[in-house]
């Protein structure tokens, strides 16, 4: 686990308690870093009766200890959940000025604060109140998955060009034909790589195995050449970027919406994960069955892909046809 050095003590012991005790992926414990860091970066701000205009990024949280902690109450950490509503920027690049952040992301941040406190009233029983053990979650707003259609999907691999075009052509077939997140296509080393199949590592450590078309077999194999050639820092990794590390969430990020913006589609709607629901909207139009590709996701229950079937089923479009006014014409 990364030292997470430009953190306080106790958080250092939160992380290394998810890491060593809960067994939680480097991905979770990366994101309960990141979410924790700027809560105290915000809290160190108001407490110390900072302007709302300073850079959060700046502030040094080292000093924060349990007293510092005891201090934080439950008006300060609501007003905390609306400077994420209204205030924080949506661009962590600072591109876009775009304020607030979305109710998903807002909700991540509280299920962070929340096991915060949990472990230490709960597991540590360093403080004796919690002070955001009644906080509802912020309210989604439930919608259709955005998808590339079949014809958009050909015109992204078509699209494809550049001094990374086989890296970045094998990454797009393995997001459009497999399904993998994308902090799974990150972690994927390449010994996962396996003649027709994929060993993916997906959330709470959970392993799978993903079978790839021939297509797909065929990019990987064009790309490999170019991997054999290259020296990493991490040499397992799968995929590398030109600063020889495993490439990022954050390039694959990037590459994804470069291409998009090539194939001539819109960037600021679609992303990696939408190449995923891509994926599962295609096997189901296709007739793979909703089980099947629950399996294929690494969905833990059902309900989380069945959300796909009111994407593209079949039934719902005969029964439309069936009804006696579809084929009306007005006189």
């Amino acid at each position: 686990m990364p030292d997470f050095t430009d953190c306080p003590q106790i958080l250092r012991e939160f992380l290394a308690y998810h890491d060593t005790i809960k067994g939680q992926s480097q991905m979770t414990i990366q994101e309960y870093y990141l979410d924790l860091r700027l809560f105290f970066r915000f809290m160190w701000m108001v407490k110390h009766e900072m302007p709302y205009s300073t850079n959060l990024d700046e502030l040094s949280i080292k000093a924060v200890d349990l007293n510092f902690i005891r201090s934080i109450s439950t008006t300060d950490i609501y007003d905390f959940l609306s400077f994420l509503a209204n205030n924080r920027p949506r661009d962590p690049d600072g591109a876009s000025n775009d304020k607030g952040i979305g109710s998903a992301a807002r909700a991540r941040k509280l299920s962070a604060i929340k096991s915060f406190y949990k472990y230490l009233t709960v597991r540590t029983k360093q403080l004796d109140t919690n002070p955001v053990q009644d906080f509802e979650y912020p309210k989604l707003r439930k919608s259709l998955p955005r998808y590339l259609t079949l014809e958009q999907s050909r015109a992204l691999l078509n699209a494809v060009d550049g001094p990374n075009k086989e890296r970045d052509y094998a990454i797009l077939m393995i997001f459009l034909n497999c399904g993998i997140r994308r902090s799974e296509l990150v972690g994927l080393n390449l010994t996962d790589i396996s003649e027709d199949r994929i060993r993916v590592v997906g959330k709470g450590n959970k392993e799978r195995i993903v079978f790839m078309g021939s297509a797909c077999r065929r990019a990987i194999d064009a790309y490999l050449p170019i991997r054999e050639k290259m020296v990493l820092t991490d040499n397992k990794a799968l995929f590398g970027s030109r600063d020889k590390n495993r490439i990022s969430v954050t390039a694959v990020h990037r590459l994804v919406k470069k291409h998009l913006l090539a194939a001539g589609l819109d960037a600021s709607t679609l992303s990696a994960h939408k190449l995923r629901h891509t994926a599962a909207t295609l096997m189901l139009s296709n007739g793979v069955d909703v089980k099947t590709v629950q399996e294929v996701l690494g969905h833990e229950h059902l309900n989380t892909t069945e959300v796909y079937t009111h994407i593209e089923n079949t039934e719902l479009r005969i029964a439309a046809e069936a009804n006696p006014l579809s084929k009306f014409e007005s006189e």
